[in-house]
């Protein structure tokens, strides 16, 4: 793969697992079975699928202790953030702290991307505060990195 498009399947990984915690959020749906709907229904050449299964699993499991770490950061309290704040939220913060490979800057340009896409008026500008306040608590020199088992 050649530099430009050697992040798009996880790009696309980051999107489709957007797509499944929002059905998972409205429709109240096991996250497994949306898994198995998402790779039976939808074209997945180009996805990174072991990327898209770690994100919807990794949001899943680590939520709420996700939430109360990025309740710190919040203006209030984290129910009353938009559908699609949350799921933002809880995908770059799951990133920070259980794949520390991904650079900080990348997450943080791809939540606000999705944002962009996906979101209300100022989705993307919350999103981007909050999560470049996390990347300074979770991420830059001096600050604690924890890497998950996956």
């Amino acid at each position: 793969m050649n530099e430009v498009t050697s992040w798009e399947p996880r790009r696309r990984a980051r999107r489709r697992a957007l797509q499944a915690l929002y059905q998972r959020e409205i429709a109240h749906q096991d996250v497994d079975s949306i898994i198995v709907q998402f790779l039976e229904t939808q074209d997945f050449s180009g996805v990174d699928g072991d990327y898209f299964k770690a994100l919807v699993h990794g949001v899943e499991q680590q939520g709420e202790a996700l939430q109360v770490e990025l309740q710190a950061l919040l203006d209030r309290p984290f129910e009353q953030l938009d559908t699609m704040e949350r799921i933002l939220l809880l995908m770059g913060a799951w990133q920070f702290r259980h794949d520390p490979e991904v650079p900080f800057q990348v997450v943080l340009d791809e939540c606000v991307d999705l944002a962009n896409r996906f979101g209300s008026g100022q989705t993307h500008a919350y999103v981007n505060a909050v999560l470049d306040r996390a990347a300074r608590d979770w991420r830059l020199p001096g600050a604690p990195v924890e890497s998950g088992d996956g």
